[in-house]
């Protein structure tokens, strides 16, 4: 066998055994198909009938394959045998009659707006709190009762809050501030950092400089809050990745696409060729037709990727973008170039 990447399940009869994934596979198996010797080291040489394996060409693709192999062979415990943590997102329940947010590793039905994977839980809580510092919104987890006597809370004595539970505002008055909180989310605050500047800008000419400075500080609020998140962290409808990888087969790298928390098929992208990447490149993403997931695989799926991009073992290169129509080509031919090189 080659001593190269690989995805291996050992068979004992008509049962999987053992699953794994290593950097060497001559030498893994070498050592747990050895004699079985005094101590705790496994040893399958009495049990196994058969092996397969899978040649990789990155660690990405390892981590890949072996999730997809232990949800078929282990549909029960593959989540253990992987190691797979759900990561964290701020999820706005848009589904409430007064929309909230909440810091989640889950995602359930009902309509909300998922904005992450986080690296960490804890950046996920820094977030949440200093964007609702931008906004209007409820911080309370209840399910509201709204009448004019609510003991209410601090946030509404300090103005941080449109006080919804004490009928200040109408269901539609917070409404669309909630409504601005999703924009603000699924542009990634850009819409909202180009008004506070155009009205900064605005006020100057003006000659209003107390009000400019007001919109300057505001300007370094949203900056503050945006340097909170990492690049792969927006909302998951308009999240789109490409990994490039290298590939087990000789001058080709190979290509995951993942739209909307969804891995694609992956694809062996051949080198050598008469026409051009760029144009190649163009074909086969404008003939992609994106499959779309369970939510509960998409759960997965979008671990899977936060594991790699936010670990230190990462490999490749990653491009992110909003949609397949803005695909970033001529970054996209950079990379791929990168990445054989390195080959």
């Amino acid at each position: 066998m080659p001593n190269t990447a690989a995805v291996f399940l050992v068979w004992a009869g008509e049962s999987s055994a053992y699953l794994a994934k290593t950097s060497m596979l001559r030498r893994r198996l070498a050592r747990i198909l050895r004699p079985p010797e005094g101590g705790r080291s496994l040893s399958l040489r009495s049990v196994f009938t058969r092996i397969e394996y899978w040649q990789t060409g990155s660690a990405f693709e390892s981590t890949l394959l072996h999730y997809e192999l232990a949800k078929r062979h282990f549909p029960e415990s593959y989540l253990k045998l992987t190691r797979l943590r759900m990561p964290a997102y701020v999820r706005l329940i848009l589904s409430n009659e007064f929309p909230r947010t909440q810091v989640t590793t889950r995602m359930t039905g009902g309509a909300s707006l998922y904005y992450g994977p986080f690296r960490t839980r804890g950046s996920a809580e820094q977030f949440e709190t200093q964007l609702l510092d931008l906004f209007q919104v409820r911080r309370c987890q209840d399910n509201l009762e709204p009448r004019p006597e609510h003991p209410g809370c601090i946030y509404g004595e300090m103005n941080m809050c449109l006080r919804p539970c004490q009928q200040v505002v109408s269901v539609e008055e917070y409404r669309s501030e909630a409504n601005r909180v999703a924009h603000f989310l699924e542009t990634n605050g850009a819409a909202a950092l180009s008004g506070a500047e155009a009205a900064r800008d605005r006020l100057s000419d003006e000659m209003n400089f107390e009000e400019a400075a007001r919109q300057h500080k505001r300007i370094e609020r949203i900056q503050g809050v945006l340097a909170l998140r990492d690049d792969l962290v927006r909302d998951i409808e308009r999240l789109y990745v490409i990994v490039i990888a290298k590939s087990a087969l000789p001058d080709a790298v190979t290509l995951w696409f993942c739209c909307r928390g969804t891995w694609q098929a992956p694809v062996q992208f051949a080198l050598a060729s008469d026409v051009s990447l760029d144009r190649r490149l163009r074909d086969l993403i404008g003939g992609l037709q994106p499959e779309q997931a369970r939510l509960s695989d998409r759960e997965e799926h979008l671990a899977l990727l936060a594991r790699w991009a936010y670990s230190s073992w990462r490999d490749g290169e990653l491009l992110l973008f909003d949609a397949l129509d803005r695909a970033p080509y001529r970054k996209l031919v950079r990379a791929i170039s990168r990445v054989h090189a390195g080959a």
